[in-house]
């Protein structure tokens, strides 16, 4: 499988891919993205296993690693400018943003921009020109406009189908969360998205054909001699082609690269039209042969969708579970409405193209009772799901945090929790209570009497911590780290300062990491008018800003070492320079196992000591 459209959904997922850094921070290098579509359950947690990995998933990587290897080596612009000029090879990019998609896993699609410019603005300007074309030779221009006007609100009757369709899954995400204690239910459970959101989707696209069962013509029908229920399906045919082109020129236009999702559903809507048309001719206007006629083209196209919308939604649920726990009051609702949101774009896109013929069939008051109760009886149903299972597990994340003061010092310790999806500690609490009863938490334990940490306490986890919000803190004893090590991470000045002539000051630093065993990672939060310093080139990265704290840089050391760390910082000012200093160890006290042992199967549990001390000098 591979899909342009991803470079265009990609950025707006929370995360980060290593490729970034080739396509953009460092030029326009060309590359290839590769991901495991499925099993994001598992991903970063304690189930990732080789067993888990879908056979045929590492062969099929390998053969693209070694195409696309195989494919720069050969590449005729790799080699010197005496052979790219004798072979009239460019040294621009061509194809910029190619198009390019698989169709069922069958085979690979490729056209390049360019090609794309002028294929994809095709359908707006056949939509624009057939109300002229179809017209003007029997009617007269008057006629022409008149039926680009009924279209128009052809088109407009097909948005308003297309938005409920999304409106609706929302409206009854939102109506679930105020009865029920808890969101997510379809995590586990895929299947709840699609029974309780698809049926409530396809009564929001078929409302306005049922509010507007006769279409509001613009047409003299008297003088034109064609059946009104005949101008009809052609406006509303014609309105739903028009949305779909419209949205294929607005993709191109934006630069992006999904719009052969559309064009695709325009070039066979426009085949199904066709071939509709000659079943009329030749067959007489029969609606059910007509309508059958109609279908059968789009079935590629359809079946196509089914396909890739599938996809997207399992995608996005396994991803659900790790986007982060959103703030009060409306942070619960985030999820749910996201993934109801996706699954009407997703059945609106399956079915809008059937709409303008098949409607007539489907609008009907039987069919909408049945699919408001089906939506009814989903929700109800629902509720008696758990969100959660060993096979999609809850993503928590315990931290045993140590404050340090020196080498050899604690000044606090304490077990820090945080959750990566919408249902928070309280959740976990009330339904694992062997958790609870080891962190001596009563019933009446609520976030208002609870201690909070904050962003800066899962300092070692950077960047991602911005995906924690309502952590709580509970007391935890420091003696058994005592005996567990001799030494504790420290930072100390280890040369004198020097003053520059512009009046700056360099501070010569030593960054021990104690005797920690398994060190992951050590993290400095540098805050003050720091101007240079020793990483990256001497080059400062873009300030971080967290929970309205003073701008800060941060540098990650990675992994261990039995050498210490010497850099230097540099000072605009006599202003004091802070460093916070935050190291990973993976190695945990008993007792802290003992406390990550009672977690619930459900649950996987990110665990892990963190040191954490400040300076300033």
């Amino acid at each position: 499988m591979a899909h342009s459209a991803a470079q265009d959904v990609f950025p707006v997922i929370p995360g980060d891919t290593d490729y970034r850094m080739f396509s953009e921070d460092y030029g326009s290098i060309p590359g290839l993205d590769i991901i495991f579509l499925l099993g994001g359950y598992y991903y970063h947690t304690n189930y990732d296993t080789v067993d888990r990995l879908v056979p045929g998933s590492m062969q099929a990587r390998g053969d693209n690693l070694y195409s696309a290897v195989k494919a720069f080596a050969e590449s005729a612009k790799l080699r010197n400018a005496r052979q790219r000029e004798s072979l009239g090879v460019s040294n621009g990019n061509d194809d910029g943003q190619a198009v390019f998609f698989d169709y069922l896993a069958w085979f690979m699609i490729f056209y390049s921009r360019r090609i794309a410019m002028v294929l994809h603005g095709i359908p707006v300007i056949i939509f624009l020109v057939m109300p002229f074309f179809s017209r003007f030779l029997y009617s007269g221009l008057w006629f022409c406009f008149a039926t680009f006007y009924d279209f128009v609100k052809g088109m407009i009757l097909h948005t308003t189908g297309i938005m409920l369709a999304i409106i609706f899954p929302v409206l009854f995400s939102i109506l679930r969360l105020l009865v029920s204690s808890y969101g997510m239910n379809w995590f586990a459970n895929p299947f709840l998205a699609f029974m309780m959101f698809i049926p409530i989707s396809l009564f929001g696209l078929l409302f306005p054909r049922t509010v507007f069962r006769g279409f509001p013509l613009s047409q003299n029908v008297s003088v034109l001699k064609v059946s009104k229920e005949a101008l009809s399906d052609e406006a509303r045919f014609w309105g739903a082609f028009g949305f779909y082109a419209s949205l294929t020129l607005a993709y191109l236009l934006a630069g992006l690269s999904g719009g052969f999702l559309t064009f695709f559903t325009s070039a066979s809507m426009l085949l199904a039209w066709i071939s509709f048309c000659l079943s009329i001719k030749f067959c007489g206007r029969q609606l059910a042969r007509s309508t059958v006629f109609y279908v059968i083209p789009l079935i590629p196209c359809l079946t196509y969708s089914v396909y890739f919308g599938g996809f997207l939604v399992q995608f996005l649920i396994e991803k659900m579970g790790m986007m982060g726990s959103l703030p009060p009051p409306y942070g619960n609702y985030v999820p749910d409405i996201v993934v109801a949101a996706i699954v009407g774009v997703v059945t609106s896109w399956c079915m809008g193209p059937l709409m303008p013929i098949c409607g007539k069939w489907l609008a009907r008051s039987s069919i909408l009772q049945f699919l408001l109760h089906l939506s009814v009886i989903a929700l109800a149903l629902s509720s008696q799901f758990f969100p959660y299972s060993r096979d999609a597990p809850k993503r928590v994340v315990f931290q045993h945090t140590f404050l340090t003061a020196d080498a050899n010092r604690i000044v606090d310790s304490s077990y820090d929790f945080s959750v990566v999806d919408s249902n928070s500690l309280l959740f976990l609490f009330k339904y694992a209570p062997e958790v609870a009863k080891e962190l001596n938490i009563g019933p009446e334990f609520s976030f208002e009497t609870a201690k909070m940490s904050n962003q800066r306490t899962f300092l070692t986890l950077f960047p991602v911590n911005f995906l924690f919000s309502r952590s709580l803190q509970f007391p935890a004893r420091s003696d058994e780290i005592l005996k567990q090590y001799r030494q504790f991470p420290h930072l100390y000045a280890n040369k004198p300062q020097t003053m520059s002539s512009d009046g700056s000051r360099r501070v010569y630093l030593e960054l021990s990491l104690g005797s920690l065993k398994e060190v992951w990672v050590a993290v400095l939060n540098i805050t003050g008018p720091l101007s240079s310093w020793s990483f990256a080139d001497t080059k400062l990265p873009v300030p971080e800003t967290a929970e309205g704290g003073p701008p800060s840089y941060i540098c990650r050391l990675t992994g261990s070492s039995h050498e210490k760390w010497n850099f230097w910082l540099e000072g605009r000012n006599v202003e004091d320079i802070r460093v916070d200093v935050a190291v990973l160890d993976q190695n945990l006290v008993e007792e802290a196992k003992k406390l990550k042992s009672v977690f619930p199967g459900w649950a996987d549990v990110t665990a892990y000591s963190s040191f954490l001390s400040t300076y300033a000098f």
